[in-house]
This record gives C-alpha cells, sequence and structure tokens, in this order.
C-alpha cells in the first residue's frame, strides 16, 4: 500500500504542516487561508525558493509572441501532459549506509543515481529549521515514479526493526498460498519479513498445562486474541516502507482476528463417542453462524472455529454435554477373544451406538488384555452388550498361527514384509481384510499369528494361499547376527554383490529398519522365483555360502567399538542440542553411530552416562566431540554466535538452496544452523583467454560452531559433486528406447542408482509428437547426468546395451489375407503364442480397418533367425486357407439340437460325409449354429466353395426330413414286443435300418422323450405297456408298423394265460423304472413262472433331466475342441422331480414257491430302489468306446452292475451313459 504525502506526514510527527507542493495543475493562484494572511504563493518552480541541489537543465527563455498571431491562437495543437509527479518530506536522513569504501555519499549523489536508474526528475529542498527535506518527482509513467521513490526512500532512511505479535492462527494467513502473500509484500516494500517456524516456538495449550494431559475433566482451550499464544514476525527495513508493511500485516491479522478458535480437551475415551455423535446437536447451537467442528481423536479433543460468539456458545454445550455424560454413564466390562476386538473398533463403535445408545471401549491391540467396557445408560446396557456380541459375531475371524519357534515366526514375516504379501493378499481377495502383527507384538509376542476377517469361504482360500507360501519357505530362512551400525556399509558397499548374490542363489538379503536398531540379518531362499529349487538340501547349500558371504562383507565393512563417556546429566542437553541438532552433527550424514544418553544407555542406576558405539575411528572422534562440547559448555563459552562465510558460484545457488529453500531448511532442521545467501554478486577477474567471468555469492553459516563446521562442509561436499558435474547425449534410435527403459523404467533405474546419474529419454505427446521432457531433446536422443565418472561408466554400459539390441531387435513387416487372421491366432491365441514360443520373436498383428480391407500386416520382432522362422510358420498357417464365401441357412431352432448331436458329434459325422476335413481344429469355424436363448434361427457355413454348398445341400436335405418327421403309435401286446425286438435287438434293428425309422418299446429309455403321437386320441383307451411309438417319415412309420402287424400276425405264439394263484402288491411309481431294468425284472418273474399285471405305468419319465449342457460349445465345432472337456461327469439326486403315487401289480403263480419267491423278489427290488439316490450321466467325446465299455453281449456292463449294485443304461441314440446307484 503506498503512502500519500499526508501519511508519510503524520508518521513522522508532521501532522498540520502545509502542503509544500499543491496541485501543478491548478493554473489559478491560491487563496490565502485566513489562518496565515501573511503567507504567499509557493511557487515550485522558483529557483529562490528551490535551489537545485544537483545539475539540471538550464531554464530556457521562452520568446516573444508576435502581436499577429496574438488573437487567433496556436495554429498547432499542443499535447496536453502526461507527467506524473509526487511530493514527499523526511525528516531525518541517514546517509550512512549509502556509500562505498566506508564513506557515506552526498545527497546530490544520491539523487543522480535515482534519476539515471529510473530516468526521473527530482528536485529536494531543505528547511535547515524544521531540519526537514522535501523531494519533488516527475516522472512518464507512475510506475517509474513509484520505484523511484521507494528507493529514494530505501537510500535515505534509517533503517529500523519493528516486531509484530501476531496470533498463531494468522500466519497462514501472513504467509499465503505457498508464500504469496508474504513474498507481495516484501516486493512491494523491499522489507526483510522474517517468521520463525512454529516448531521452534514453545506453545502452551490453553489451559496451562501440556497437550496430551489427562486429568479427566473436559478443559476449553481458548484461542482469542487475548489468550492466544502469538509468534513474534520482525521487519527489517528502511523506516517508512518498515511502516508501510507493519500497516500491510495489521490489516491481514485485523481481517482475521474477528475469528476465534476453542479447544475442549481431555474428553474421557468412553464419553468421547456419545460427543461425536451429537454433531448435530452442536451445530445447532450456534444458531446460524458459521463454525466448523474437528475431531481429534488420538487427542480426545474437539476443536471449535468460527464467528467468536458462535465458538462460545457451542463450547458451551459441549462442556455442559461431556459432563452429563460423566455423571449419567454407567459401564459393565466382559472379556472377548483377542481376535474378536478388531470388529469392535473404528465404524462399527458408530453402528453399535446407534443401534444401543451405548459405546464400547477396547483395549490397544498390542494390549494383551482381553477386556471390554460397554458403556451407556443402566436401562441401555443389556441392549448394549447385544449389540457388541453380534458385531463381535458378525464375520468369520480365523487366526493363522505362523510356524515356530519364535525366530522362524519372524523370519518369515520378513519376507512377507519385504514381498508386499498383505498387498497381494488384499489385490487377490478384496473381501478379507488381512492383519499382520504389529511391531510391538513381533518384538515381545513368543507365539505370532496373522488374523484373517471375512467369508469363510474367501478366509479358507486365503488360508490356504498363506500356507502355500509358508510350506516353500520352510527350511528356506536363516538369520545372521551382524551389528547394525554396520548394515549401510554392508548394504551401500555391497549392493552389486548382493544383487549377484540373488542372481546366482536366489536368496534376499534383508536388513532391517535403522531406527528398530535391530543385529539381525534375514536371509531368505526366495520361493516365487521362476528358477527356486524345493529340494530343503539345495536351499541350505545356497543359504550356506550367502551366509559366509554376508559374514565376510561385515568383517570388511568395519571394526565395531563400544565406550562409555562419563557426562553430568545437566550437561546432556548441551550434547543433544535443539531437537537434537548437535547430536545429529556428531553422528553425521552416514549415520554409522549409536549415540545413547542418560537412561537411553540402559544403566538405568547411573544417568550421568553416555553410550557411544560404532566404528573404531568414528567412535573417538565422537567422543573428542562430545568432551569437548561439554567442556566449552561447562567455561559457558557462546557459541551459538559463530559463523562463518565463504563463496558459492552462481550458477550452483538454486542447487544449494533448493526447490522452495528447501536444501537450506534441512540443514536448519539437522543441525539447528541458518544459512544466508546473498544476493549480492562478486565477478572474480577473468582466468585468461575469453572465458567467462566467475561469479560468486557470499554464503554465511550461524550457529553453534560444530554445527556450523558440518553444514559448510556438507555444503562444500555438495559443490564437488556439482562442480564435477557433467552431460552427455547419445544418439540411440527411438525404437530401442522402451527395451533400454524396462518395465516400468526398471533398467533405467538400476543404471541411475548404479553410477549415480540421471538417465533422461525423450517423451512423445500423443497429440503431436512434440517433446515433453524439461530438457529439448530429439526423438533419437538420451541424455545422462552426473558425475564425469559415473557418466562415462553409464554411457558404456547404456551403448553396449543398445548395441545388443540392435543385433537381437531385427524388424520386418509383410502381408498376408485377413481372412487367415484367425487362423494364424488360433483358438484363444493357441497358434499365435505356439509360434512366439518356438521361434522366441515377438509378433504384432495390425488391428483389422473399419473398411474391411483384404490384407493385414504383420510385424516380427527379434534374430534375424527367429523372424525368418516366425514369417515361414505364419505363411504356412496363410497359405492353407483359400478363397472362403460365406453361406446362410434357415433351420428352425427346434431341430438344432437333432443337427449338432451329442458333443457336436453329428456336424463332425455331417462334415466328414462331405468331404471336409477329420481334424477338428481344421472343422473349426465350418458351420456355426446361434448360441444358447438367440431366437434366430439362421445357419452360417463359412469355408471353401465346394465344401461349403456340399455343406448346404446336406443340411437342407436333414431338415427336410425333420420338417417330415411323424410320430404314430401302434397297439401291440406287450407280450409280443419281444418278438419284435429279436434277441439282442436284432429284429428291432434291421427293421429300423431297412425303412429308416425309430421304434420305442414302453419301458425303454428314451421312450418319454420321444414325444406324443400324432394319433394319440385314437388309442386312448389302449394300455400304455401295449403302446409303440414309431418316428420318421409318415410313409415309413405306416410301412414300418403294418410290418409289425404282419409279424405279429405270423407268429404263433400267443401270450401264456397264468393261473392258480393270486396276490396285489404296491409298488411306488417312482421306482417302477429302477425296478423294471428295461423289462429284465419282468423276464426273471417269467422264468419264476410268474406273470404280472400292472394296474397303472408312469406318465413321466422317472429320470432327472440332464443338466443343461453349453450349447454354444456344443453348437460349433470350432469351439467344441477347445472349450468342451473330453469327458464330462454330472450327478444329480434321483426321484427330484418323480411321479407320486402307486401302482398295483397283480402276481400270478402256478404255486405257493413261485409266488413266495416272486413276492421276496418284488420287496427286495424296492428296498434297492430306495437306495438308488443318486443319477449320474456319463458324456463321451463320441461313441467309439462304447463297445469296449459294454463288452461281448454285454459282460462288462453286467460285472460292473454286480460288483457296484447300480444300474448302468448305455444310450444308443447319443454319447451319454446313465449310471443310477448310491
Amino acid at each position: 500500500m503506498a503512502l500519500t504525502a499526508a501519511d508519510l506526514q503524520k508518521r513522522h510527527e508532521l501532522e498540520g504542516a502545509p502542503d509544500p507542493f499543491p496541485s501543478l495543475a491548478d493554473s489559478i493562484p491560491s487563496k490565502t487561508r485566513s489562518q496565515a494572511p501573511a503567507n504567499l504563493e509557493l511557487d515550485t518552480g522558483s529557483q529562490l525558493a528551490f535551489p537545485s541541489l544537483a545539475s539540471a537543465t538550464p531554464a530556457v527563455v521562452s520568446a516573444t509572441k508576435p502581436a499577429w498571431g496574438a488573437a487567433a491562437g496556436p495554429r498547432i495543437g499542443i499535447k496536453p501532459s502526461t507527467i506524473k509527479s509526487d511530493s514527499f518530506t523526511l525528516g531525518a536522513i541517514d546517509l550512512s549506509n549509502t556509500g562505498k569504501d566506508g564513506k557515506p555519499a552526498t545527497l546530490g549523489e544520491i539523487m543522480k543515481q535515482v534519476m539515471v536508474k529510473y530516468k526521473v526528475k527530482l528536485e529536494a529542498s531543505a528547511n535547515q529549521k524544521t531540519r526537514q527535506t522535501t523531494f519533488h518527482i516527475k516522472a512518464e509513467t507512475q510506475k517509474e515514479l513509484d520505484k523511484a521513490k521507494r528507493s529514494l526512500l530505501a537510500l535515505l532512511s534509517p533503517t529500523i526493526t519493528l516486531i509484530i505479535h501476531a496470533p498463531v492462527s494468522t500466519i497462514g494467513s501472513i504467509i499465503g498460498p505457498k508464500g504469496a502473500t508474504l513474498k507481495q509484500i516484501r516486493d512491494q516494500t523491499s522489507v526483510r519479513v522474517d517468521i520463525p517456524p512454529r516448531d521452534s516456538l514453545t506453545i502452551p495449550n490453553g489451559n496451562g498445562q501440556p497437550n496430551g494431559s489427562s486429568s479427566g475433566v473436559a478443559t476449553p482451550s481458548s484461542l482469542d486474541e487475548d489468550e492466544e499464544p502469538t509468534i513474534p514476525v520482525t521487519l527489517t527495513g528502511p523506516q517508512p516502507l518498515a511502516y508501510e508493511a507493519q500497516e500491510l500485516l495489521n490489516q491481514i491479522i485485523a481481517s482475521k482476528t474477528s475469528k476465534a478458535a476453542q479447544r475442549v480437551r481431555d474428553i474421557p475415551a468412553h464419553v468421547l463417542p456419545f460427543i461425536v455423535a451429537r454433531r448435530s446437536t452442536f451445530l445447532a447451537a450456534a444458531e446460524g453462524s458459521e463454525i466448523t467442528l474437528g475431531l481429534n481423536s488420538l487427542a480426545r479433543e474437539i476443536t471449535v472455529h468460527g464467528d467468536r460468539q458462535a465458538v462460545i456458545r457451542v463450547v458451551e454445550v459441549i462442556k455442559g454435554t461431556v459432563e452429563g455424560f460423566k455423571s449419567g454413564l454407567t459401564s459393565v466390562k466382559m472379556s472377548l477373544p483377542k481376535r474378536q476386538h478388531r470388529l469392535l473398533a473404528g465404524k462399527a463403535v458408530e453402528e453399535i451406538l446407534a443401534k444401543s445408545k451405548c459405546a464400547v471401549v477396547v483395549a490397544d491391540h498390542d494390549d494383551t488384555s482381553e477386556e471390554i467396557t460397554v458403556w451407556g445408560q443402566g436401562s441401555d446396557l443389556p441392549a448394549g452388550l447385544g449389540a457388541v456380541m453380534e458385531k463381535a459375531n458378525s464375520q468369520y475371524i480365523h487366526e493363522f498361527p505362523l510356524p515356530g519357534p519364535i525366530d522362524i515366526s519372524r523370519q518369515i514375516l520378513t519376507y512377507m514384509g519385504r514381498i508386499q504379501f498383505a498387498k497381494t493378499l488384499n489385490t487377490v481377495h478384496p473381501s478379507v481384510a488381512v492383519y499382520f502383527p504389529s511391531p510391538t507384538t513381533v518384538k515381545k509376542s513368543t507365539n505370532l499369528n496373522i488374523d484373517l476377517v471375512g467369508e469363510k469361504s474367501s478366509v479358507d482360500a486365503v488360508v490356504k494361499q498363506i500356507s502355500e507360501l509358508i510350506g516353500k519357505l520352510i527350511g528356506g530362512t536363516r538369520q545372521v547376527s551382524l551389528d547394525w551400525l554396520i548394515h549401510r556399509m554392508v548394504a551401500g558397499k555391497n549392493a552389486k554383490r548382493l544383487k549377484q548374490l540373488y542372481d546366482t542363489h536366489n536368496v534376499l538379503v534383508i536388513f532391517p529398519n535403522e531406527a528398530t536398531e535391530i543385529s539381525t540379518v534375514v536371509l531368505v531362499y526366495d520361493p516365487l522365483s521362476t528358477s527356486a529349487s524345493l529340494v530343503p538340501d539345495e536351499k541350505k547349500r545356497h543359504l550356506d555360502d550367502v551366509e559366509k558371504e554376508v559374514l565376510k562383507m561385515a568383517k570388511d565393512a568395519a571394526d565395531v567399538k563400544s565406550q562409555s563417556v562419563s557426562v553430568e546429566k545437566r550437561w546432556h542437553d548441551a550434547v543433544v542440542g535443539y531437537g537434537g541438532t548437535t547430536l545429529n552433527a556428531i553422528i553425521g550424514e552416514d549415520k554409522t553411530l549409536s549415540i545413547k544418553v542418560g537412561v537411553e544407555a540402559g544403566d538405568t542406576s547411573n544417568e550421568d552416562i553416555i553410550l557411544v558405539r560404532g566404528a573404531r575411528t568414528d567412535v573417538d572422534r565422537a567422543v573428542q566431540e562430545i568432551l569437548s562440547i561439554v567442556e566449552n559448555a561447562k567455561n559457558d563459552e557462546i557459541v551459538n554466535s559463530y559463523s562463518t562465510e565463504f563463496d558459492i558460484e552462481r550458477e550452483f545457488v538454486g542447487r544449494i538452496v533448493g526447490a522452495q529453500g528447501s536444501g537450506v531448511n534441512k540443514l536448519r532442521d539437522q543441525l539447528g544452523v541458518r544459512v544466508d545467501v546473498s544476493d549480492e554478486l562478486d565477478e572474480g577477474p577473468k582466468e585468461g583467454g575469453k572465458k567467462k567471468k566467475t561469479v560468486h555469492q557470499k554464503s554465511k553459516i550461524t550457529g553453534r560452531k560444530e554445527n556450523v563446521e558440518e553444514a559448510k562442509k556438507r555444503i562444500l561436499s555438495q559443490l564437488e559433486r556439482l562442480a564435477d558435474e557433467t552431460s552427455e547425449i547419445l544418439k540411440i534410435p527411438s525404437q530401442y528406447h522402451s527395451s533400454l527403459i524396462g518395465q516400468s523404467g526398471k533398467y533405467a533405474i538400476r543404471l541411475e542408482e548404479k553410477y549415480s546419474v540421471k538417465i533422461t529419454f525423450p517423451r512423445q505427446s500423443p497429440e503431436n509428437g512434440e517433446n515433453k521432457t524439461r530438457e529439448q531433446l530429439k526423438s533419437d536422443e538420451v541424455l545422462i547426468k552426473g558425475g564425469k565418472k559415473g557418466v562415462a561408466l553409464a554411457k558404456a554400459e547404456l551403448m553396449e546395451a543398445a548395441d545388443f539390441e540392435k543385433e537381437t531387435n531385427n524388424i520386418i513387416t509383410f502381408t498376408v489375407p485377413t481372412r487367415s487372421i484367425a487362423r494364424i491366432l488360433g483358438r484363444g491365441g493357441a497358434s499365435i503364442n505356439e509360434i512366439k514360443d518356438n521361434t522366441d520373436a515377438q509378433i504384432d498383428i495390425e488391428r483389422a480397418a473399419e473398411d474391411g480391407g483384404n490384407i493385414t500386416n504383420i510385424t516380427v520382432r527379434g534374430t534375424k533367425k527367429a523372424i525368418a522362422a516366425a514369417k515361414s510358420a505364419i505363411l504356412v498357417i496363410a497359405d492353407q486357407v483359400a478363397e472362403e464365401i460365406s453361406v446362410t441357412v434357415t433351420v428352425e431352432n427346434k431341430f438344432h439340437r437333432t443337427l449338432i448331436g451329442g458333443g457336436g458329434q453329428g456336424l463332425k459325422d455331417l462334415v466328414t460325409r462331405c468331404g471336409g476335413p477329420s481334424d477338428s481344429k481344421l472343422q473349426a469355424g465350418l458351420i456355426r449354429f446361434p448360441r444358447q436363448g438367440e431366437p434366430s434361427d439362421e445357419v452360417k457355413l463359412r469355408g471353401e466353395p465346394k465344401l461349403v454348398n456340399k455343406l448346404k445341400d446336406e443340411l437342407e436335405q436333414a431338415v427336410t426330413a425333420l420338417r417330415d418327421r411323424v410320430i404314430l403309435a401302434v397297439d401291440i401286446p406287450a407280450s409280443q414286443h419281444r418278438v419284435l425286438i429279436g434277441r439282442g435287438g436284432q429284429h428291432l434293428n434291421e427293421l429300423q435300418n431297412k425303412l429308416g425309422v425309430q421304434i420305442q418299446f414302453p419301458g425303454s429309455r428314451s421312450y418319454g422323450h420321444v414325444g406324443e403321437p400324432d394319433n394319440a386320441a385314437d388309442l386312448a383307451d389302449i394300455d400304455v405297456t401295449n403302446i409303440v411309438k414309431v418316428s420318421g417319415s409318415r410313409a415309413a412309420c405306416e410301412a414300418a408298423i403294418e410290418e409289425m402287424k404282419v409279424k405279429i400276425h405270423s407268429t404263433s405264439i400267443k401270450p401264456p394265460i397264468p393261473e392258480g394263484l393270486s396276490e396285489d402288491v404296491s409298488v411306488p411309481l417312482k421306482y417302477h423304472h429302477v425296478i423294471s431294468q428295461q423289462g429284465n425284472f419282468f423276464r426273471t418273474l417269467r422264468s419264476y413262472g410268474v406273470h404280472v399285471d400292472v394296474s397303472e405305468h408312469p406318465q413321466k419319465s422317472a429320470l432327472p433331466p440332464q443338466p443343461t449342457p453349453n450349447t454354444t460349445s456344443s453348437a460349433r465345432i470350432d469351439e467344441a475342441s477347445s472349450e468342451l472337456p473330453e469327458i464330462l461327469w454330472e450327478v444329480v439326486p434321483n426321484y427330484q422331480d418323480a411321479e407320486e403315487g402307486n401302482s398295483t401289480w397283480t402276481i400270478k403263480a402256478h404255486d405257493e414257491a413261485g409266488m413266495e419267491r416272486a413276492q421276496n423278489s418284488i420287496k427286495d427290488a424296492i428296498n434297492h430302489a430306495e437306495r438308488m439316490s443318486h443319477v449320474g450321466f456319463l458324456t463321451l467325446p463320441d461313441r467309439s468306446m462304447f463297445p469296449r465299455i459294454v463288452g461281448s453281449k454285454g459282460s462288462n456292463v453286467a460285472r460292473l452292475r454286480n460288483e457296484t449294485g447300480a444300474d448302468i443304461t448305455v444310450g444308443r441314440e447319443n454319447n451319454i451313459i446313465v449310471i443310477i446307484g448310491v
């Protein structure tokens, strides 16, 4: 904010003084004021009133105007003046800091300097009586005027320091987003504004207690302007500009202090859930004012921020609510297994509270106590206990114990942590929560468990996965004792060797986190590696070899030493330093030292001890530094004022300071020093010739001497590395970049880490291909930056890799007919993957064009031999695919299943009959039926024209035959069925083959599947056991019926009429099929001299329907070979849809013996049928194996029936064998 002359007068206690510079725009003289009648008009152009203190342009005497042109006015228009002007007065001028070589400059010299620099006109007038100097500035633009004015104020005003105590809550607004507000104030006023870091100040909370103290009483912490802690903000700069900056900061602070913030702390843990649940009540207490509520569960505090009065009201409501719950809540304790505590934390607390008005408090998971506490009103506790138990049992929890002893458990857990096994499990099984033991539990417990929470089936899958991994790890882990102080040296110095050990022995060397100070290193024979062996002796041999190597590395790394230094406790703070900064300086960047102070040293009886452990030389150095610090502290030396200065080359300043000061801030945080880099440039002399001047900037480090020296050492070390830095651009064709970078940058990152360099590959924009990297690189350029040696080594290895890629990454592109792509790819990519595996070549097939082009490009990468072999294999397949046509045949959906046949056998036979290939792979895609559920009647044929036409004709003939198919029934006495069937079905087969029909007798398995006869109404009164079904063309069916009638009449066999005894037996209809055994049971009874009349036969098949097969697979012979299994086995419960009710069997026998024998047989058969609880459907690829299964005259099937007690039926029309049994 710019200050006017009047404001400056007020600042310098000159309020009321006359304005020495009235507006220059006024051409009329000002009237004399009544208060000062003697005052005359002030002429700012008068040389007497304002003598020039610096060289000025001589005044130009105006020429006398001619009389003849006076009345007419000027003939040429004069452009109005745009000169900007301003005036201000200074009461005290300080010239002590403006000169050179310790001599102050004069006022005239300073004014001349400002006029030359900013191209302004500057005049000054001194009043010796009042000791004030008034300045008048004129400039062409307001911007130049403001710059000149500020520069003059800065040069002439004394430098002062102002301190503003800003409330903590306003610091963020003063700084602004990313420091924008603070930077604007500094740029506008040229005043230095210093805000100390918040962590460097000790700010007590509002109730006078340190944060985290617990008194059991909820106490509000007020952050009002009277009580809120403040931070001193220091302003340093020229007096008027410092006041201007102060005004700007005060305005920001004033705009923020209308708000207030208070905290309600120390809310009892059992009350906090009830308070959180009443958030809406507290917001309503604000009465419409804007407030925000913040919760810190760990500190058990609530922060209220917003309008001051509203904050006070809300805090009072919260305090009253807390007190009410403290006096009104009761508790009950109960024990639950520790694993169930996981289900009673987080959102579960809110759910239990919403359901039962009770809260549950559980101990920390590292606490071994199994006790939980339920809090609530006395009347709500029963519901609360119920809700807790319901939640605790809401999910399945499994404790997976890690195998012991405890060292083995820890080793397995270490490996799981290294491979991020928990993340892997969560990715594969997202519905299962996996909880690994905490570090505290791992350290203290003797038994380690992994807790799994989720559905039992999912948890069982996780248990299986964990068990498989542990099974592979058994015998493959080992721990090696290695002092933790040398872990960093061993791992850093031997990183390459450790990688070689893993490649050679498949053994991971896992170092613990330095912060744990654990002196054991875990060796694991990695079971997930592709080269891993399961042989225990192999694991042991590899672990032994790696252990020897690691111990050798440790021996070579350092000679570890421990030394105790006796230092009185009162000097410990001096050794540690503020925030541990002095101790960090002693330890150094490598952190190969361990320094324990006081009780941490391990001896509780003596606190005057400092224990130092590490490499012998480092321990000796650290002990000497500690003793020196203690001595300095004893002598009360003021060491914090120590400072040192040195030069930094300008080009390295940005790297030393870091982004947004991160570099110097790191030194400040670690060593407690302040690093200042001057903006003044110091140009050194030329080194000779045409070399550029070396430009330096002064750097100053202030702090404790030891810390300052350590900071300087680190900066100089960094400068040495930067001075050694070089860069080199390599020419590598862009097609090899992806291989050199590796997956996710794996190879490039390895080179960067190995040689401490930065490797940059060009990145192309997908829109226009322009370079998107910071460095301007061409598409075939790779940039390497780093130390000279590292750049050279990285370049050599990168170029060697590029040469290898050029040798092995040959590329050819050729074309094939688009119609052959499907055959080249194969089902699911099987063919193309086989070619890739056999040739070790990479193959890319261009996507089909939208216009359906006839040619497709194929690109092959690899060695010359590999790409030649791959190209040859692809062209062989492409040449086999001749010109193809596609034809569509209309086939009603009801005929599809019949044409396809069991397992697609019907289609295979159809293709073979038409002269097509017998290989199922070559048959793929010739005939394609609609998928299951599609209402389409279109069947598509695709292939060679000759074969497709044959298939079409054959398919149309088959469809025509199916359309002409009818089912006719004929009445033939059951006693004559045997005559028509013949021995072994000989007569029946001859008749069916002769006329091309299918004849089904009652009791056969497919009898119920044929359907209702067309003439069923004519035979409604006929016994169903006498009805024989004939299916086929109408003429063939009528001829078959006529021939069967002739056969019956021509035979002299008449049905026997049993005489003698008669008995009725009730048989369940659902057992009829199992008992009859396709008529074998009745034939057996007839051998006893018994005849059976059945009063009622089942109206539907007693067998359950076979599960619907995937017709998609069966309908497509191109998918049958890949999707259908060779053998399909399905089991379903028997009698699930069987017909209920009983049938009366009338047994007629000649004698008592036959009757008794028949009754016993029927009883045994019913009992046997009851035990037949399941039906199995065995589907074979084809019927080629059926003769061997059946055996000579059914001997094999009969033997299996006798051995197993199962009923076995081999299908005659399909590839299915039905097995009924237990």
